[in-house]
C-alpha cells in the first residue's frame, strides 16, 4: 500500500461524500450560535460524534477550575449552560503519533440582517461560494475536518495514533473554552485548526486583550450644556488617545521579524459603544468596549499598564476627567501573541498533504487576529498551527466560504491525519 494508493483511495472518499459534507455544514451553519447561545451547535456535534463511533465527552465548563490558568479570559455573560464536547477515536494498540483537530462553534453577531443579501442564518450556494453567519469562522473547516476522518475510515483504513476531534466556544471572546479542554486533560503530539486560512499555513498569531472604558460626566440640561461635561465627546478624546498608543506600538513592530514588514498589523478598536440617557440631557456616562492587538513576546500585564497609563494622561488634559478619571475594565481577552514552538516535522506532513491536493505551494500566512493555537504552543508544549478553506468577509456582512477550498482542505487535512497519525488497513 504506497502513499500515492492512500493519498487516491482517500480523496476518491472525499468526492464521494462532498455533497453530504456540504449539507452538513449548511446545517451546522444554520445554527446562530452567539456567545451564550453555543447549546445547539454542540448537540449537534455531540450527535454527530456518536453516530460515527467516536467517545464522546461533553461537560460543562466550571470556570473556577480556569481561573488560574495562563491567559484565561474574563467571562461577564451569563455562562452556566457553557460546554466542550470532545470526541476521541482510540486505537486497540496506539503505535502512531496522536493528533488533536479543534473548531470552535461560537460565531459573532449577525449585526442589522438588512444589510444581508441573504439571511445570515439561511445558508445559500452561489456561483461556488456559500453564504451565511459562521459558514467561513469556522463551521466549513469544522465540518471539513470531521469529513477529513470520515474520508480515511470510508477507505478501508484505520489509525494508528490516538485522535481528539474537539467543538469548543468562546474562541470569538475569551478563549476559554480551548482552555477547559486543557484543563480536562486532552493532550496529543500535534493539533491543527480548521480556520479559514485560504489553505495557507498559520502558526505565527497576535495577542488581544479586550477592555472597556468607563467615563463619567456631569449632567445639565442641554440648553445649559456648557454646565455640564458630556460623557460621551470624553470618550472620543480617550480613543484619539488610544489611537496615538495604536500608532506607537505599530512603529514598535517595524522591527518584529515576523511583523516588521506589515504596514500596520497591530490593530485597535472601539467595537461597542453606550452612554447617555435622554438626548436632551448632557450625558453623564459612557461605556466603550475597546479590542487592542499585541505582538507575540509581549507582556499581557505590561501592555494593560501602558493602556491604562494611555487613559490616565490623556484624562488629564480633559477639564473634567482630570478630577475624574476614567476606569479601564479588562472584559475578555486577556491573550498574549505566539509563535509556534517547534513542530516541524508536523509542517512537513502537512506540505507534503497540501501539495498532494493542489499544485500551489504552501504558504505560510502571519495572523493579524487571534486563535486557540495559542495555548497548545505557548503553554503545553503541543505543536499547535491552522489550516483550512478559503473565507470572506469573515465577522462582516454576506460571509462567505469557496466550496472548491472546502473540498481541497478537507483532502489536505484527511491526508495528514492519516501520514500524520499513521494507518493500516481495517
Amino acid at each position: 500500500m504506497t502513499a500515492s494508493d492512500i493519498a487516491a483511495r482517500i480523496s476518491a472518499e472525499v468526492d464521494r461524500r462532498f455533497d453530504q459534507q456540504i449539507e452538513t455544514t449548511i446545517e451546522f451553519s444554520a445554527i446562530p450560535s452567539t456567545r451564550g447561545a453555543e447549546g445547539p451547535a454542540q448537540d449537534m456535534m455531540a450527535t454527530l460524534l456518536r453516530a460515527r463511533g467516536y467517545e464522546v465527552d461533553d461537560w460543562p465548563i466550571a470556570m473556577e477550575d480556569l481561573r488560574d490558568l495562563p491567559d484565561c479570559g474574563v467571562i461577564e455573560h451569563d455562562f452556566s449552560r457553557a460546554r466542550s464536547v470532545v470526541g476521541t477515536l482510540r486505537p486497540a494498540r496506539e503505535t502512531g503519533r496522536s493528533l488533536i483537530l479543534q473548531g470552535h462553534c461560537d460565531v459573532v453577531p449577525a449585526g442589522p440582517l438588512d444589510m444581508w443579501k441573504t439571511p445570515p442564518y439561511r445558508p445559500t450556494i452561489k456561483d461556488g461560494w456559500l453564504y451565511g453567519r459562521g459558514a467561513g469562522d469556522m463551521k466549513s473547516g469544522t465540518i471539513a475536518a470531521l469529513h477529513a476522518v470520515d474520508a480515511v475510515r470510508a477507505a478501508g483504513l484505520k489509525l494508528k495514533g490516538r485522535l481528539h476531534f474537539q467543538s469548543v466556544i468562546e474562541e470569538e471572546s475569551t478563549g476559554v473554552g480551548a482552555l477547559s479542554t486543557l484543563q480536562r486533560g486532552y493532550r496529543a503530539d500535534c493539533c491543527l485548526l480548521p480556520e479559514p486560512t485560504a489553505l495557507r499555513l498559520t502558526r505565527v498569531c497576535v495577542g488581544v486583550i479586550w477592555f472597556r472604558l468607563k467615563v463619567r460626566g456631569e449632567p445639565a440640561h442641554v440648553a445649559y450644556a456648557s454646565e455640564g461635561s458630556n460623557a460621551i465627546k470624553a470618550a472620543y478624546r480617550l480613543i484619539q488617545g488610544l489611537e496615538e498608543l495604536e500608532a506607537e506600538w505599530n512603529r514598535r513592530a517595524a522591527s518584529d521579524p515576523h511583523y516588521g514588514a506589515m504596514q500596520h498589523p497591530l490593530n485597535f478598536n472601539p467595537g461597542i459603544i453606550k452612554g447617555g440617557d435622554w438626548a436632551s440631557s448632557v450625558p453623564a456616562w459612557c461605556d466603550v468596549d475597546c479590542r487592542m492587538g499585541i505582538l507575540p513576546g509581549w507582556d499581557v500585564d505590561a501592555c494593560r499598564a501602558e493602556i491604562e497609563a494611555c487613559v490616565a494622561k490623556t484624562a488629564a488634559t480633559h477639564s473634567f476627567l482630570a478630577s475624574n478619571p476614567p476606569q479601564v475594565e479588562w472584559s475578555g481577552y486577556l491573550s498574549h501573541g505566539y509563535v509556534m514552538k517547534g513542530g516541524e516535522d508536523a509542517v512537513e506532513v502537512l506540505r507534503q498533504a497540501h501539495d498532494r491536493v493542489t499544485t500551489a505551494p504552501l504558504e505560510d500566512r502571519v495572523g493579524t487576529a487571534l486563535n486557540d493555537a495559542r495555548f497548545y504552543s505557548l503553554y503545553y508544549d503541543i505543536p499547535a498551527f491552522c489550516y483550512g478553506p478559503r473565507a470572506e468577509k469573515v465577522h462582516s456582512f454576506n460571509e462567505r466560504v469557496e466550496l472548491q477550498s472546502i473540498r481541497d482542505a478537507t483532502k489536505a487535512i484527511a491526508l495528514f491525519v492519516a501520514d500524520w497519525c499513521g494507518v493500516e488497513e481495517a
